[in-house]
């Protein structure tokens, strides 16, 4: 999917550096084993298993056929390479290659999620209990991505809409809110003061139920690396990518419409909403282009910015009525 994220009040390092620049200074990490084609994860408990004993995040799941999920593009994929080292990850500092450089710290194992709110079912819930909630086909997502740039990644994860109906919402239940975890001693960016930490984003009901929103637990075959958000994260292909929340550890179901973490520091920048919109330019640059990493050159041919990333089809009955620019 195709996710957008920045900084309010100076420009993101992806506006100020140059393509040749940062693929000079990555750190090579090991090719991914299995693409979108031969990745996958098995039933409920051989993949869960497989997933929860592993904690190195460049870990291979065994292979196993390729299962696409019934919205996954046919795209051309990015490399894990650029995919797991050029990140927007501010809890481990602004420059796209601090998270890759800095994440190794992240003590991803034992981990907690807490559900809270308006719900039946409250509580603590421990990642090798997550995996086993997901449905018995779990399936790799080809996604586009957008963060500022754009990718297309074979995520590996479930349906979030499995997680919500296991834990049953009240009826007051009307949006969820990610808050993730925000630790100096293993994130050098928390003791910045860049945003008010911990970070917090949100969805609506519907938005949370659709089965393109993913909880996510890896890519290419793997565990999900440190950067990338380890060791669980949403994916929301439609939406600028500030809004999949990165290292969960918590999920509150809420009445009211909570206040997420960039809209906080820059409202007029950054709506509750933040849906791929190529009509509605950030104030301080055009979203009507994109540049995909891996079509390389930093002089190459930006593509035009899909409506809702290419999902519109799918996803612009949520928003039937609403005005997208008011509601950006």
């Amino acid at each position: 999917m195709l996710i957008r994220s920045s900084v309010p009040s100076r420009p993101l390092g992806s506006e100020i550096t140059a393509e040749p620049v940062y693929r000079q200074r990555r750190r090579l990490l090991a090719a991914a084993g299995f693409g979108a084609a031969s990745a996958g994860m098995a039933g409920v408990f051989g993949s869960g298993a497989a997933l929860a004993q592993r904690s190195d995040a460049g870990a291979s799941l065994a292979p196993l056929e390729a299962k696409p999920g019934p919205f996954s593009t046919m795209e051309r994929q990015t490399s894990f390479e650029d995919a797991s080292t050029y990140n927007n990850f501010y809890e481990f500092g602004t420059d796209k290659s601090d998270p890759v450089r800095y994440a190794d710290r992240l003590q991803t194992r034992p981990w907690t999620v807490a559900v809270e709110g308006e719900v039946a079912k409250p509580g603590n819930y421990d990642i090798e209990r997550l995996l086993k909630l997901a449905p018995q086909e779990e399936r790799v997502y080809r996604m586009r991505c957008v963060e500022g740039w754009s990718m297309v990644i074979p995520w590996i994860g479930y349906p979030l809409a499995e997680l919500i109906r296991h834990v049953e919402p009240t009826g007051n239940a009307k949006y969820l809110q990610f808050v993730t975890l925000a630790d100096p001693k293993q994130m050098p960016g928390v003791r910045a003061g860049v945003l008010d930490w911990p970070y917090r984003e949100g969805l609506r009901m519907d938005e949370a139920m659709h089965p393109l929103t993913l909880l996510t637990f890896g890519m290419y075959g793997r565990i999900l690396p440190n950067q990338n958000g380890a060791p669980i994260r949403i994916v929301v292909p439609w939406k600028y990518g500030f809004k999949s929340a990165k290292s969960i550890v918590s999920i509150r179901f809420m009445e009211e419409q909570p206040i997420n973490s960039w809209g906080r520091m820059a409202p007029s920048e950054y709506g509750f909403y933040s849906n791929v919109n190529p009509e509605v330019d950030h104030p301080r640059w055009s979203q009507a282009t994109e540049r995909r990493i891996g079509e390389d050159g930093f002089f190459t041919r930006k593509r035009k910015t899909l409506m809702f990333n290419g999902y519109a089809e799918q996803v612009a009955q949520l928003y039937a009525g609403m005005d997208l620019r008011k509601f950006y």
